[in-house]
């Protein structure tokens, strides 16, 4: 018995480790999961707090998975481990009994699983880790107590300075639809087998104090201002295929409003996107820009900023060109503010975090 509980024990562990350094390669990552459904429940108050969370997650799940390993206060660490593995299973039956949410990120966005997946895994675990519960009698410690204590104490350390480095310097390993060697043309494109889902919609509308639904096919010929909107409900008629572009939602506008992303992305030779949310550090950065912008423009090399708030950067860059994108589309292509986006005609050759921004003058060349 105490071999099968030795080989469980590996099991889970390993599930929990690798679980772990996955979203610590990009704890942002998961703190805008939690924000979805934090926003789901309507608990936005806990959005400011999502990335101390995704933090904290991480560490607990790396460190947990080698005390269950090593077997170092295996009664303890198995009933922790019982309690995650009971709150993972209940994010996962939401996201699929709920369809309010796509996926969980278990394993961040590196190993996409669908929400089937994810929960089938999370209860095959719940299993095991039932089962370790009740057996740590037949646990032994790998190592002396002070040993066990002293390997996660340092599991700690390093695991909070892998978030703390990447949280600086972007993730070791970038697994989103903007990663370098991506052409952002085709990434953009919908797959040509793609099959959309098909839906019928009925509108709600109030009149004369009266509630009246209509279908698209049967709108009132008189509606007008009298008509009060309430609702729009979706049926879906027939499930498509699933296919998407792996990028939605990207655009380029110019300051006045009009796109320019095709003109951008089909821009001849070497340029540079600096992907900036926003401009609240700015002093930590600013002044490295100026050099770079001012090398870019010896060596004829186009830079922009890309920015969700257009009206700082008028204000702060007068002679910069800025281009505005959505905030939600700029935290997927760039996870730390800012970001430098080096690009050669529509591929990502590179991607710079402003902490390792003196790099870029060696690609100025």
């Amino acid at each position: 018995m105490k071999y099968i509980i030795a080989i469980i024990r590996w099991l889970v562990g390993l599930l929990f480790i690798f679980s772990g350094l996955v979203k610590a390669n990009d704890p942002l990552g998961l703190s805008y999961k939690m924000q979805e459904f934090f926003e789901a429940w309507h608990w936005i108050f806990f959005n400011s707090l999502s990335l101390y969370m995704a933090f904290a997650m991480n560490i607990l799940e790396v460190l947990a998975g080698v005390a269950i390993i090593i077997g170092w206060k295996a009664k303890f660490f198995s009933r922790l481990l019982l309690m995650l593995i009971v709150f993972f299973t209940f994010l996962t039956s939401y996201v699929l009994f709920s369809g309010k949410i796509k996926a969980c990120g278990c394993f961040g966005d590196c190993i996409p699983l669908t929400p089937m997946q994810t929960f089938t895994k999370d209860v095959i675990l719940l299993l095991l880790i039932v089962l370790l519960v009740f057996t740590t009698k037949y646990v032994r410690p790998l190592f002396s107590s002070a040993a066990s204590l002293s390997v996660l104490i340092a599991l700690v350390c390093l695991v909070a300075l892998m978030q703390w480095y990447v949280l600086r310097h972007l993730p070791f390993v970038d697994c989103l639809p903007y990663k370098v060697g991506n052409n952002l043309i085709e990434e953009i494109k919908t797959p040509a087998n793609a099959v959309p889902d098909v839906y019928t919609y009925t509108f709600e509308y109030e009149k004369d104090g009266k509630k009246i639904e209509f279908s698209e096919d049967n709108l009132p010929d008189d509606l007008d201002s009298s008509y009060v909107f309430i609702d729009r409900k979706a049926k879906l008629l027939k499930k498509g295929n699933g296919l998407t572009a792996a990028i939605t939602d990207f655009t380029l506008q110019t300051a006045n409003g009009t796109d320019t992303t095709q003109a951008i992305l089909q821009t001849q030779g070497k340029y540079i996107l600096v992907f900036a949310r926003s401009f609240a550090n700015v002093n930590r950065w600013e002044e490295m820009f100026h050099k770079i912008n001012q090398d870019a423009a010896t060596h004829h090399i186009p830079l922009f900023i890309v920015t969700s708030d257009i009206a700082g950067g008028k204000r702060l860059f007068q002679n910069v060109t800025l281009l505005q994108c959505d905030a939600t589309v700029m935290k997927t292509a760039a996870r730390v503010n800012p970001t430098y986006i080096l690009m050669q005609g529509p591929t990502i050759i590179r991607k710079i975090s402003f902490a390792d921004a003196q790099e870029i003058l060696t690609f100025l060349k």
